[in-house]
């Protein structure tokens, strides 16, 4: 007698339960995902008890014919792929085509659905992957999923549930998720008939955040935009003086899809090393556009974990486009740190240009070689007298004083003593004693003559 034996559809749906719905927020999670690719634009979630006792889904997309909703309960029903080449090029959030079939097994399900050319509405209720009631009803266009009694019967996955507090965190994470990667979408969440969460549609991502955390952690968000072509990286992160001590506040999506990726939590950190200490963490909101044929979304059931082809590839891009992101956040935040930026830039793109050009005229050898001097100084019975030092290399004569001292040139002396001659021009308050500088391009040093 053999002892292998093929298991019964409905055995075999629960244990494919086990990997699809660990909790009450990974059914929230496929049926928003099955809203977002039926095109819905308003998308309403009701929960009590945390999820236990009822989850209901609801949204205003193309509904399903009375024919496609029946079938929707079977295992591996979809609409989203036909054919093995499908799974290298997946566009939709959802394709296996297992997770109502899932959810149905282990609860009392409710789906009330119609599709906008139909005259009427189709209602079929499931209670633990029996199919009892199938019915026509008036209904608008859309679907509504409603899961009473999750794991009524299998009492050994309900007792893992955690507190009613902790599974509505999960929720409200999981919506907050969705409703950031598709603002153009509104969401809602209700928990015990008291609103949590209400995000109407907005323009760009900035907005919805705004909606979801408020004013003070848009304040303090760092816009990243990098890569080129096929392959980018988008969005917002936090600036290093701000951080967390846990990563609720991280936030990563491939392909609009919300997932929990190492490479790009590796990324992330990488980017913040020697500017945050250990023990903390930046918030942040990454969307990566990669091909489809370069990431594999079919690794597990739940579809939160990817595989990259070329995982180095997206590693350095989102570690050096989160860095670049910093950097130009920082000079742009100090008027100084602006200058510098502007003088460096000039300075690569032409670096034969002479600092000063005040008089655009061509430098000798004869002047390279000579110097600067301070003009004569005023009779000390006479009050100071402004000075201007000459910062010119024509009309300069050439002096050997051997009490002179010659110091190494710097950028920023240079900056400084056109700063100080520009002073002496409008300002009276420096005198020609405080600056007896005079500089000697040719050598490229700075000279001091007493």
């Amino acid at each position: 007698m053999s002892k292998i034996k093929v298991l019964p559809d409905s055995l075999a749906n629960k244990i494919a339960a086990g990997e699809v719905v660990e909790r009450p927020a990974s059914i929230v999670k496929e049926l928003i995902e099955n809203s977002l690719d039926a095109g819905a634009r308003n998308i309403s979630v009701d929960i009590e008890s945390g999820g236990q006792q009822l989850i209901r889904v609801s949204d205003d997309g193309e509904g399903m014919t009375r024919d496609d909703a029946i079938l929707a309960f079977e295992r591996h029903a979809t609409s989203k792929i036909k054919s093995a080449e499908d799974l290298d090029a997946i566009t939709t959030l959802g394709f296996r085509g297992e997770a109502l079939a899932s959810i149905a097994s282990v609860a009392k399900v409710r789906l009330r659905t119609q599709n906008e050319n139909d005259v009427v509405g189709t209602e079929i209720e499931i209670s633990g992957g029996r199919m009892l009631k199938v019915r026509d009803i008036p209904f608008a266009k859309g679907c509504e999923f409603e899961i009473r009694d999750l794991f009524f019967n299998v009492p050994a996955r309900r007792k893992f549930l955690k507190s009613e507090g902790t599974e509505n965190f999960h929720i409200a994470n999981l919506v907050t998720h969705y409703a950031l990667a598709n603002p153009q979408v509104s969401f809602r969440l209700s928990s015990n008939g008291r609103e949590s969460i209400l995000a109407t549609p907005t323009a760009d991502l900035r907005e919805r955040a705004y909606q979801l955390f408020g004013s003070d952690f848009i304040g303090d968000l760092i816009e990243v935009n990098g890569g080129s072509g096929e392959l980018r990286v988008q969005g917002f992160v936090s600036s290093p003086s701000v951080t967390r001590t846990t990563r609720d506040s991280q936030y990563f999506f491939i392909n609009g899809r919300y997932v929990r990726d190492k490479i790009l939590s590796k990324g992330l950190s990488e980017a913040y090393r020697a500017m945050i200490p250990s023990g903390v963490h930046p918030s942040a909101m990454l969307f990566v556009e990669i091909p489809p044929h370069d990431v594999d979304v079919n690794v597990h059931p739940a579809k939160t974990e990817v595989r990259f082809v070329r995982a180095t590839v997206v590693l350095d891009l989102v570690r050096e486009s989160i860095r670049s992101a910093i950097s130009f956040a920082k000079a742009a935040a100090t008027p100084f740190g602006e200058k510098s930026t502007e003088t460096v830039t000039g300075q690569i793109a032409d670096f034969h240009k002479p600092y000063y050009e005040e008089k655009p005229h061509v430098i000798s050898k004869e002047d390279l070689e000579g110097g600067f001097k301070l003009q004569n100084p005023v009779p000390p019975a006479q009050p100071p007298q402004q000075q201007k030092i000459n910062l010119s290399f024509k009309g300069q004569s050439e002096t050997r004083d051997h009490k002179a001292m010659h110091l190494p040139l710097s950028f920023p002396m240079l900056q400084r003593l056109r700063k100080l001659n520009r002073r002496m021009d409008a300002a009276s308050d420096v005198s020609a004693e405080s600056i007896l500088k005079a500089v000697h391009r040719g050598s490229g040093r700075l000279k001091i003559c007493p």
